[in-house]
């Protein structure tokens, strides 16, 4: 009862201080030791979790991720990925055709809670867990288990002997305690999409052949040679929510010393066509780290490796598995993607199944901006081409809302172009309606207030209008929970005294603030600023940009009435006569992803008179 107290004395202080509703999330405490037999492929280990129960629920039953179970046929993942429209063709149908030695498994040898044994059930990737006595509000259990495992041939992420003869992969790689939060237990089955775990503290020890080079999360806290010709690595991480390995007899291991103490780890194979590439990312690299230290906020760990490895790029805690062969370039930009993923899903944790934009979509935005910079591009709008991949989607009847859950998209294309474009454009039209000088301080409070936690999307929303002093439930409303699109349109020019009345339409379903360009016949251009009625911001966000290309949005007149989104039209007067008026453009810095930019510009043709198409 008095921990329960506590509970409550905490959630109302933070209710006072901060106006937030009372927020708690569990902690776990891993103590992993594991013997690796590579002439089997076979993982066996002893796992002590320390489990506190933060919410105000009584637990009775827990529940564990066994992701290896995935790699075996007839699985959940590999009938998902035989029937659905697109499979990822690293997946397709090899699940199916494994045999006894290529499938990958978990299996439970015993498990106790607090010295009882307890009652479980797997259901492929899940187990069950019955607890013997139920853990209360404030308390914490121990839950103790043997367990062992096949390391699977390389398909998904995880898995031995990957295409660039890494040899192993290990992510996803030790049955992991699925999260409670404030909605319940969250033991979603493995199909190959996205993870969500609980906060705490790593103590690993891998032992394995000699000659194996091994990095991954955290830090080497002691590098053991025992006399069976075997070596115990030991690591350490804490306030993290996963723990990622891999380990090949080929590694070269070189560090670089990055910003604020981070010493920044690179293990790739010693091949010589690798190495050059992988040399010259280094620099690029620390470059990367600073750049987001400033940009985003600071980088907490004091380490980071990025590991030759895995399918394609994966992000983990203070780690990445990235596949090595590839171009300066390539390499740099994969890199530079996982990296940032340090920033949005772990050390911001949301629900990836359920908020997979937040982390893919997020990361490619702030992707965007730091590419931009390394290879130094300096483009106004670096986002064009998520804009580009988003327009295709919604061309091809495929889209479905951002709210979708990320096992649950009709299609990989459309989880992929939603997660990854549509979420990256959530940011940049937030960035361009609010500015610089407003946007990235009010990222950076985000990354700030909501560092390891489980941020909502919500919880997001509500920071950037606190920072920005606009209301922007609207915009996520129809951004994320609805498939409208955006489509705006110059309708019609008229001539009336002292001028000319210009006539818009919105086409498409979603209502945003927009920006009007006019070109004279003399070559001087006149920029409009129309707001959205929801922002219920008078006649606007007064907007300041960095980039020398959008200065002229800094002293646009914001004087024009805002647009209510229910008015298919909008007309406003300028001291222009139509003749004297060449083009007319919506939206000329792409501020917003418009589906149909055909009908943004209207231009006089000489001979012709000037009127709506």
């Amino acid at each position: 009862m008095k921990n329960l107290l506590s509970l409550v004395f905490v959630c109302l202080i933070s209710l006072a201080v901060s106006g937030q509703t009372c927020y708690w999330q569990q902690h776990v405490k891993y103590d992993m030791d594991v013997v690796l037999n590579e002439k089997n492929h076979q993982l066996s280990g002893e796992q002590v979790i320390d489990y506190t129960n933060n919410s105000p629920d009584t637990i009775n039953e827990v529940f564990y991720h066994l992701y290896f179970n995935a790699f075996q046929p007839g699985s959940m993942m590999d009938v998902r990925s035989r029937t659905i429209e697109d499979p990822d063709p690293r997946v397709n149908d090899r699940i199916a055709h494994l045999d006894e030695t290529e499938i990958g498994f978990q299996k439970v040898l015993s498990l106790f809670v607090d010295g009882k044994p307890a009652k479980y059930q797997t259901l492929g990737t899940i187990l069950q867990v019955l607890l013997p006595k139920p853990i209360l509000p404030g308390k914490t259990a121990q839950l103790k288990m043997e367990f062992l495992s096949q390391v699977p041939v390389q398909i998904r992420r995880s898995g031995r002997d990957n295409k660039e003869g890494i040899s192993y992969s290990m992510t996803q790689w030790y049955p992991k305690l699925a999260e409670y939060d404030k909605h319940g237990w969250h033991p979603n089955p493995y199909v190959g999409r996205e993870f969500y775990g609980i906060w705490g503290d790593f103590d690993v020890s891998i032992t394995a052949n000699k000659n194996l080079v091994i990095g991954g999360t955290g830090s080497l806290k002691a590098k053991t040679e025992n006399k069976n010709n075997t070596t115990t690595w030991h690591f350490e991480a804490e306030n993290v929510h996963d723990f990622a390995w891999a380990g090949d007899f080929d590694y070269i291991h070189d560090t670089k010393e990055g910003p604020n103490g981070l010493k920044i780890h690179f293990y790739y194979e010693n091949e010589e066509d690798l190495i050059e590439n992988w040399t010259w990312v280094q620099d690029k690299t620390v470059e990367l780290f600073k750049i987001m230290n400033s940009t985003f906020g600071p980088y907490p760990y004091k380490s980071y490796s990025i590991l030759q490895g895995g399918d394609g790029g994966m992000e983990y805690p203070q780690a990445t598995l990235i596949t090595g062969e590839r171009s300066k370039n390539s390499l740099l930009g994969v890199i530079v993607h996982e990296v940032i993923h340090s920033w949005y899903q772990m050390i911001l944790g949301t629900n990836e199944s359920l908020y997979p934009w937040m982390d893919e979509g997020f990361t490619t935005f702030a992707s965007g901006i730091v590419m931009d910079q390394l290879l130094e591009r300096k483009t106004f709008n670096p986002h064009t081409r998520s804009i580009g991949g988003y327009v295709r989607l919604v061309e091809s009847g495929k889209q479905e809302p951002l709210s979708t859950h990320a096992d649950f998209f009709h299609t990989n294309f459309a989880y992929g172009v939603s997660s990854y474009s549509k979420g990256s454009i959530f940011l940049w039209q937030l960035n361009y309606m609010l500015g610089d000088e407003v946007f990235f301080p009010a990222m950076r409070s985000y990354y700030n207030q909501w560092k390891f936690k489980h941020p909502t999307d919500k919880d997001f929303i509500r920071v950037m209008e606190k920072k920005s002093g606009v209301n922007l439930d609207w915009y996520l409303e129809s951004w994320v929970y609805t498939n409208n699109t955006i489509d705006y349109g110059v309708k019609n020019v008229e001539k009336q005294t002292g001028g000319s009345l210009i006539t818009l339409e919105k086409v498409g379903e979603m209502a945003m603030p927009i920006d009007v360009k006019i070109t004279l016949n003399s070559g001087k251009e006149l920029f409009y600023h129309i707001s959205n009625y929801h922002l219920f911001s008078g006649k606007g966000v007064k907007r300041k940009f960095m980039h020398p290309e959008a200065q002229i949005l800094n002293s646009i007149d914001q004087s024009l009435n805002p647009w209510p989104w229910t008015h298919p039209e909008y007309q406003f007067t300028v001291k222009h006569n139509p003749e004297d008026i060449k083009i007319i453009e919506i939206d000329p810095f792409q501020g917003t992803a418009d589906v149909d930019r055909s009908n943004n510009i209207y231009t006089k043709k000489p001979g012709v008179a000037f009127k709506g198409n």
